[in-house]
């Protein structure tokens, strides 16, 4: 009787967390295309993201950047420079240490972040409930492991 009750919470588990997925993975892939259709890369728009998001008392340093995109600090340089050379963001040493830089969007930058933002929240509204349940019935499964 244990068995079948744990085969069958871990098969609950498993189908509430492959329904997450799949509903955060469409979510995922309709932003790659939608980011893609404005002629930039996913991560360009996820780097703009982070900078626009900052909180008032934080700067855009590398370091930062590399850590809300869960980026090695070499990596987010490159990144950085790739959108620099796109005239999506600019760069300027930080006045109060020159071995830092600071990355600030570009204006060309903020208007294509604001339309891709208004296209992303268009296509979420429709997404919110199935994803919404989807974390509840993943939220269940966690709390409740056997059943």
């Amino acid at each position: 009787m244990s068995d079948s009750i744990d085969a069958r919470s871990t098969e609950r588990r498993l189908r509430s967390l492959a329904e997450f997925r799949f509903q955060m993975r469409k979510f995922l892939n309709f932003s790659e295309t939608a980011s893609e259709r404005c002629g930039i890369p996913a991560q360009q728009y996820q780097l703009m993201q982070v900078i626009a998001a900052m909180p008032a008392d934080q700067q855009a340093s590398i370091t930062y950047l590399a850590e809300r995109m869960i980026l090695r600090h070499n990596s987010t340089v490159e990144l950085v420079d790739r959108a620099e050379r796109t005239g999506l963001v600019r760069r300027d040493n930080d006045p109060t240490d020159l071995r830092r830089s600071l990355v600030q969007l570009t204006s060309q930058g903020q208007e294509i972040l604001e339309r891709l933002v208004a296209e992303h929240l268009r296509e979420l509204a429709p997404l919110c409930e199935p994803l919404i349940q989807a974390l509840h019935d993943l939220q269940d499964a966690v709390e409740r492991p056997t059943e």
